[in-house]
This record gives C-alpha cells, structure tokens and sequence, in this order.
C-alpha cells in the first residue's frame, strides 16, 4: 500500500491517457451495435474522467484558498458520479450483450439501472447535508456517518451483475466470461478494502483498470467474430466454387458423351482421356486444384469435333486431303467454341494444342517442345495413349504392350519426356490392362 500510496498519481495519469485513448477508439469504431458502442464509449470516457477528477482532489487537498475548495469540492462529487456512471454504463454494456449474443433479456438488469438512478439522487443530496463526506478547514476529506451509504448501491449492483453473469456463464465465451467477472468481482473486493483504507483510491483505480481490460476483451471478441465471418466466407466461397466446378463436371460430360457419339467407336473416349490425365498430372505432383483442372480441360479436348460431319469421323480410312483438313480443323474449332468462357481461361488450351507434337511436327500451329503448353503436352500423351487402347474399325484394342512400345518410341518427338514416362510407368502398374476401352 505504501507503493500506491506514493505512485498513485503517476498511475492515474497514465490509466487515464489509456482511458482517454480506448475511448476515442470506441467512439470511431463501428465493429459493435450502436448502444454497445456507446456504453464503451461512456465507460472509456468515464474511466478517464473519474481518474483525472480522483487525481485533481489529492492535488488539492489541504490547500485552504478559495480555489482549493471549489476544486476538491467539485472533484470528489465527479469521482462518486463518474462511479456510478461507469458501472451503469457497464450495465448498458451487459443489457445489449445479452440481447444480442445471449438472446435473452434479463429483467434485474433494469433494477440495477434505478438503483444507479437512485444512488446518484443520494449523491447529489449529500452534498448539501454531508451524507457522505464533508471538509474541514484544513481542506481535508473526512468521511461522514453515513459514508458507508455511497458503497451499498454500487455494490448492490455490481452484485446483481455477477449473478447475471453467473447464471449464464454457459453461454459466454471463455474470454468474456472471465473479463465480466472480473469487471464484477474485483471492484466489490476492492470496495470492501476500500471502506477500511484512506489515502489510497484502490476502488476508482481497480474500476478503470477493468474498463481497460474489458475494452480490450471486446477488441479481441470482435476481431474473433471477424476471424469467424472470414472463416465462413471462404467456406462458402469454396463450397460454391465446388459446386459450379461440379456443374461444369457434368454438364461437359453430357456435351462429350453428345459429341464422342458421333462415333460409336470413340464413345467414352473424352472421359478417359481426362481419366488418364488426372492420374497423370497426380503422378506429377500437381496440387489437387490443378489435378481437377486438368480433368475438365482433358474433359474438353475434343468438343471442336462438334463441326465436323460425323460421316467423316466415322470413316475409317482412305481420308481425302479435304476430309483430313477437316478432321485437322476439330482443334481450331475446339478453341474458338472454348475462348470465350472467361471465368475458366485454360479451358481452350486443351482443344488447341492436343495434336502438337513435341519434335514440332503436329498442328495446328506446329509448335515445338516447351512452345507447347504444358497441360496440352500432357493431355497429347493420354489421348494417343485412350485411341491406342481402343477400339477402332479397322482394329480391336492393341495389346498393352504394343501400346507400350509406341509411347516409348514417342518419347522426346510425339511426346513430352515426362509425361511419357509417367504414363510408361502407369502401364506398368496396370498388371490386368483395365486401362483400357472396355
């Protein structure tokens, strides 16, 4: 006590910087109800005013000219009040919580509001009878008979607080469970000691100092709440990506099942194309975002045979120069069907490049090696990889190891290195041959 004694204007001072601080925050913010903002904001400003009006009183204390006692008059009178109308700011803090985050509307908060009501009446009374305190000529504060007054009603309501909170105590968050019942406890401890001590205002500075605390655990509830929306937004941003992802699944699968009928022996051709160049870009470690890309694009690759009669597609040989720049043109249709859907860019780069060839040989646009983009070098290797293990016209299903054979001899002219070898060593897993048109 000696401590506080002799430092307890220096903690004023700063207690109330912060209180003056917290309330200017309280009042700009907007990330709480407006009658929560306000009783923050009152229970900030209070804070500092009380400290402020609680330090001017010992400054002047003992000093017997006129100014001294109007001014430790006037500063004891606005710590009682600043008291009071902290700790009903505090129960308009506690009425709007419980409204709009308990969902209940506790009726005993009310009396607590018209026993604020009363101890300010009582307040204002003592300073014309000295219920409370009065003066002596030396301009020291002396506790009146009835001193013990001005602690009942506060503390009756800080009590009444505590058992509000006490009995809903399931309901809060840990964080602000703890900061109310410390907001409601420590003072009616403090206020006991209080009554027994002199010289030391334990109770004003305990009071200002879990306004603090309590505008800090809102601070921390409030960036949790914003956390938590954040948390959802991206939840249902995920969920609604998923589902348009879903959509597009399905609806391209009905298009290519549409279009790979054309032509009885490449039905099913476009799902295991994608099929294979999932399991590929897999084995190459792409993430699963870019895995299920893949699938889509594969999905996608030949949709430009949509503009080509399907008597050509089901020709099984002796194609005319005409009839083959035609089946050569399902690329350039393919991408320019496909260019145009913004919200899925790569989704035409498939349809473009999968008759490129590594060595520089294919079409449309004969590029070479890393010239081509990368998920149509990988979409080329499963595409030959599915007309090599299905059935044609002219051909059954080419035994897995032929099939082999011609990736390998692919490898570095027709095909990426990488790839192709990736899809080796899938064929190699696949002891049954159930990769396969089946």
């Amino acid at each position: 006590m000696d401590f506080l004694r002799e430092y307890q204007l220096n903690i004023m001072l700063v207690l109330a910087t912060v209180s003056g601080l917290l309330a200017l925050f309280s009042f700009i913010s907007n990330s709480v109800s407006i009658r929560r903002k306000y009783a923050l904001f009152a229970m900030s400003l209070g804070a500092m005013i009380l400290l402020i009006a609680d330090r001017q009183a010992y400054i002047f204390r003992g000093n017997i000219s006129q100014l001294g006692f109007v001014m430790t008059g006037l500063s004891n009178f606005v710590v009682f009040f600043m008291t009071i109308a902290v700790i009903f700011a505090f129960n308009v803090y506690l009425i709007d919580y419980f409204e709009k985050e308990i969902k209940v509307q506790p009726r005993i908060l009310k009396i607590s509001e018209y026993l604020c009501y009363v101890a300010t009446f009582l307040l204002i009374i003592s300073q014309f009878t000295g219920l409370y305190y009065t003066f002596d000529e030396n301009n020291l504060y002396q506790r009146s008979n009835g001193f013990i007054i001005c602690y009942v009603f506060p503390l009756l309501v800080l009590f009444i607080q505590l058992s509000v909170v006490i009995k809903y105590r399931k309901r809060f968050k840990k964080h602000i469970l703890l900061g109310l019942l410390f907001f409601t406890i420590v003072p009616l401890v403090a206020s006991i000691f209080q009554i027994f001590m002199y010289g030391v205002s334990l109770t004003n500075m305990t009071i200002v100092g879990l306004v603090i605390l309590l505008r800090i655990i809102a601070v921390v509830d409030n960036n949790q709440i914003i956390a938590d929306a954040h948390k959802k937004e991206i939840e249902l941003l995920k969920e609604k990506q998923e589902a348009t992802m879903t959509m597009l699944v399905e609806t391209s699968e009905a298009l290519v099942s549409a279009i790979d009928a054309k032509d009885e022996y490449t039905n099913g051709h476009s799902k295991r194309v994608a099929r294979y160049s999932e399991m590929i870009a897999q084995k190459a470690e792409k993430s699963l975002e870019e895995c299920q890309k893949i699938r889509i694009i594969a999905l996608m690759h030949d949709v430009g045979k949509i503009g080509i009669p399907g008597v050509i597609l089901r020709k099984d040989k002796n194609l005319t120069d005409e009839e083959y720049a035609q089946i050569k043109s399902h690329t350039t249709i393919g991408n320019e069907i496909l260019y145009n859907i913004k919200e899925f860019p790569e989704l035409s780069i498939g349809a473009h490049y999968h008759h490129e060839r590594y060595d520089g040989n294919g079409y449309p646009e004969g590029l070479k090696g890393e010239e081509i983009p990368e998920i149509a070098r990988l979409i080329a290797v499963a595409d030959s990889y599915d007309a090599m293990a299905s059935k044609r016209s002219y051909r059954d299903v080419m035994p897995q190891s032929a099939v082999r054979e011609q990736i390998a001899k692919g490898i570095g002219s027709q095909f990426d290195p990488k790839f192709a070898q990736i899809m080796i060593n899938l064929i190699d897993e696949d002891k049954d041959y159930q990769m396969r048109q089946m």
